[in-house]
């Protein structure tokens, strides 16, 4: 099968994560989307409102436990240091054939050329690039080997979620029903992660 990884925080995973990346998996062709939540991503060292792994991995696998053709995948949490997307790739490329294909969103596309290796990602990866509604890019002021990633963009729809938006709310006291799943939400208040003070 045909699959399309999608790595990231998840801090908290919500609607707008499942529904963007089912939406470009099928615009491309993909037979499924796997989640590859980061242990320490290496732009977020410093969070002081990042959920534990064990949480984060715990609130991906309740949101997609009854979606057949959404699966969550855990090698990033056994690694120790920060979490490159090259080392990942590269164990996922032993594991399967063919070139890996990896999900990013435009607002990480600026920042793909101070990756870690970003030169090997390059070579190695098929980028797909999820483009919110509206968005745009100067091309130019990528480096040219970058640019061609033009040509990988997928507009995405229109959902107006994010985890900071979560987070926030829960940090206030005020409901996040509708944002996640339920089950995703029930662990939330279980765990009281996200709690001001």
């Amino acid at each position: 099968m045909a699959t399309l990884y999608f790595g990231g925080s998840f801090n908290p995973i919500h609607h707008g994560h499942l529904i963007c990346s089912r939406a470009i998996a099928e615009a491309r062709g993909f037979d499924r989307v796997c989640l590859m939540p980061s242990a320490r991503p290496p732009h977020k060292q410093n969070a002081v409102n990042l959920a534990g792994s064990a949480d984060r991995m715990g609130m991906c696998r309740l949101a997609i436990a009854d979606d057949h053709l959404v699966e969550v995948d855990d090698l990033e949490l056994g690694r120790d240091g920060p979490s490159y997307t090259i080392e990942t790739v590269r164990e996922l490329a032993r594991r399967t054939t063919g070139k890996v294909s990896w999900l990013i969103g435009a607002d990480m596309l600026l920042f793909l050329p101070h990756w870690h290796r970003p030169d090997d990602l390059l070579a190695e990866v098929n980028f797909i690039v999820m483009a919110r509604p509206g968005w745009s890019i100067d091309w130019s002021t990528l480096p040219p080997p970058f640019q061609q990633l033009q040509q990988n963009v997928v507009p995405a729809p229109s959902i107006d979620i994010s985890s900071t938006q979560i987070r926030t709310r829960v940090a206030q006291g005020l409901p996040i029903s509708y944002l996640t799943p339920w089950p995703v939400c029930t662990y939330i208040e279980e765990h009281q992660l996200y709690r001001s003070g």
